[in-house]
């Protein structure tokens, strides 16, 4: 059996009944805060994610998007030209269509029976999971944060050995911040209890691309261009997940301000709760709060300095419905344009974890020889790198026989988080 397979008839149901026992947990909570009104938005949405899981359960056509929302007309026009590709006409269900589609799709009929119940339109699903995450992560939270500061605190004028092996260690750092990721463990604790910077070498041989020399070459690029002095580099950072990985995408994003090799951070975030545990603008400013307020005086810096890089407009947060569509990037330039244009004025684009790849590479069965470029398809606004720990059998790029190597002794190496890759693309210079 497929993994996709598996997925749609194992772990989206499991995560479909937390969301439903989350919302009936709060019922008492709904009722002290809307009273009467907010316990009937409860059973409504209930009652809608039940025949929900159904539907999945029993493998029934996937049904248009019934609110009023901003992307429900792309969502809708998306869903009938998958139907149109049908061959034989049958309507598309659960498990007769692309897992990369209906995947998304369930987490978007999962906003839906939020938003179609007001009073309860913005309550997060996923937020009890998110903040769970982030408190049981706090001793590696507190362990990062101290040796960004130490790091920081070290480096009056560092040559560029020094500063490469510090941004080789917060690269990795936020690349193996990726296996936190709760739509993978369906909701189960995967928070970070080490010390991420002590099990990095333990951890290298396992990365089976690393361009990491080719993103370094690229900043020093901009270092020495008299165009990148007047403006500044900006380095556009795509999140994955809440918790742990949001540290150490800010860790990152304060080491790469800090010491000069970015003037511009920008990252880019949800609009809504998406697959778990993923980022929104409301996790993003929780968890720069929550940072702030720690005992912890190192944890506490890092906090009060990442609310300082916003308010002065260094770091930005941005979110754009097309990171919620099930589109393909190398739809982009014709399904969001605007997206497309805002992310060619950027230096370097970080795209962190599993689902961004997938959409990098349109989740399809190519062999693992490809190169990375071609699986693009034709996505190339900027210089981009994708930091992934491997979730999903989707890898492009290998060396003729690592995958077969790999299958035969791991056969579930794509899927097991054990691996992972930095895979860089830099769009050839137009004459």
């Amino acid at each position: 059996m497929s993994f996709a397979y598996l997925t749609v008839r194992d772990r989206l149901p499991t995560i479909l009944t937390k969301v439903i026992d989350t919302i009936h947990r709060n019922k008492n909570n709904f009722f002290e805060e809307h009273g009467e009104e907010g316990v009937n938005a409860e059973k409504r949405a209930i009652s809608f994610l039940s025949k929900l899981r159904n539907e999945l359960q029993t493998d029934k056509p996937v049904l248009p998007l019934s609110d009023d929302a901003e992307d429900t007309v792309a969502w809708n026009e998306y869903m009938q030209r998958q139907q149109d590709m049908m061959e034989d006409r049958q309507p598309v269900s659960w498990f007769k269509s692309p897992w990369l589609y209906v995947e998304c799709y369930m987490y978007r009929r999962i906003q839906e029976a939020v938003w179609l119940n007001p009073p309860i339109g913005d309550f997060d699903v996923f937020k009890e999971g998110k903040t769970q995450t982030f408190f049981e992560s706090q001793q590696a939270i507190m362990f990062l944060c101290t040796h960004l500061r130490e790091v920081l605190t070290s480096m009056d004028n560092p040559n560029e050995k020094q500063l490469f092996d510090h941004f080789l260690k917060f690269l990795q750092v936020s690349l193996w911040g990726n296996k936190c990721d709760l739509s993978i463990s369906a909701g189960q604790d995967n928070s970070q209890k080490i010390s991420p910077i002590e099990s990095l070498a333990s951890l290298q041989r396992f990365i089976l691309v690393d361009d990491s020399d080719q993103v370094w070459s690229a900043l020093m690029t901009l270092q020495g261009s008299r165009e990148t002095e007047k403006r500044g580099a900006r380095v556009d950072l795509i999140l994955d997940n809440a918790g742990f990985e949001l540290i150490t995408d800010l860790v990152l994003g304060d080491f790469l301000v800090s010491v000069g090799l970015a003037k511009e951070v920008r990252f880019h975030g949800k609009s809504f709760p998406w697959f778990v545990s993923d980022v929104t603008k409301k996790d993003f400013d929780w968890t720069i709060r929550q940072t702030m307020a720690s005992n912890h005086k190192q944890m506490s810096a890092c906090g009060v300095q990442w609310k300082r890089f916003l308010k002065e407009g260094v770091w930005s947060y941005h979110d754009h419905r097309f990171w919620t569509l099930p589109h393909e990037f190398c739809d982009m330039p014709t399904d969001a344009a605007d997206l497309y244009t805002d992310l060619q004025g950027s230096d370097l684009i970080l795209f962190k974890g599993d689902l961004n790849y997938r959409k990098l590479t349109g989740d399809r069965d190519w062999e693992h020889t490809v190169p990375f470029a071609r699986a693009l398809r034709g996505f190339r606004p900027a210089p981009l790198c994708s930091l992934r720990t491997l979730k999903a059998n989707v890898q492009v790029g290998l060396q003729p026989g690592h995958g077969e190597m790999l299958t035969s002794q791991e056969p579930d190496w794509m899927t097991n988080g054990k691996y992972a890759v930095v895979q860089f693309f830099c769009p050839p210079r137009e004459q």
